[in-house]
């Protein structure tokens, strides 16, 4: 998986090299699919919602740039993959969840693995997480009609976000930081995401 789906593909910061190949994979998805676990595409987890393929968690844990000291909130916790990820690298992370029972699931899972600097939210992640504002990094894992609107205050100068932000088939992974003046964006690539549901994003049945 590392030297086919992520090098090739101009993956190059070595930790998260070294974490897509100590991180089990596997663990995240429904045992059913447990043979594809490391295949380069996303895998369905229940509830409509996926795991993300290995070069898009890796892409995203990449643009993110952490270096050890972050706080970092992470919209959409899913299965959890992309949770142990942000762990490893960053010494705190936050992280929402919408559906109870996968956030449940998650939470399960990375504390039966050991983790400890992660704190949980079942809720509606289009709102942020006022309470432990201004992060240092934040990453949305589903996709967003726009930008969402509570980065302007939750985000710290200087600090940025990685978001998936266009319509229900088409979107763009997009790079944020928030600057003295406001939010510069940059388009890092082409992407699919399962929409992102609540007050600031997609209405439930609507993502359109």
């Amino acid at each position: 998986m590392v030297e086919e789906q992520l090098v090739k593909r101009g993956i190059r910061d070595m930790r998260v090299l070294r974490l897509m190949s100590a991180v089990p994979r596997h663990l995240f998805v429904d045992p059913t699919f447990a043979g594809k676990a490391y295949s380069d595409h996303a895998l369905p987890i229940g509830q409509e919602q996926t795991i993300s393929q290995p070069y898009m968690v890796a892409l995203m844990t990449q643009e993110l740039g952490l270096e050890g000291h972050e706080k970092v909130l992470e919209i959409g916790t899913g299965s959890g993959y992309q949770t142990a990820m942000l762990a490893e690298l960053a010494e705190r992370v936050f992280t929402i969840e919408r559906i109870p029972e996968i956030g449940i699931a998650a939470r399960e899972r990375l504390q039966g693995m050991g983790y400890s600097n992660i704190i949980y939210r079942i809720g509606d992640g289009t709102v942020g997480w006022r309470e432990f504002a201004p992060y240092d990094r934040i990453i949305v894992t589903a996709g967003a009609p726009v930008v969402p609107p509570f980065l302007e205050e939750q985000l710290a100068v200087g600090a940025r976000c990685i978001v998936p932000v266009g319509d229900a088939t088409n979107q763009s992974l997009v790079r944020v930081t928030r600057t003295g003046t406001g939010l510069h964006e940059e388009v890092l690539c082409s992407c699919t995401f399962v929409p992102l549901i609540g007050k600031e994003g997609w209405s439930a049945g609507n993502p359109s």
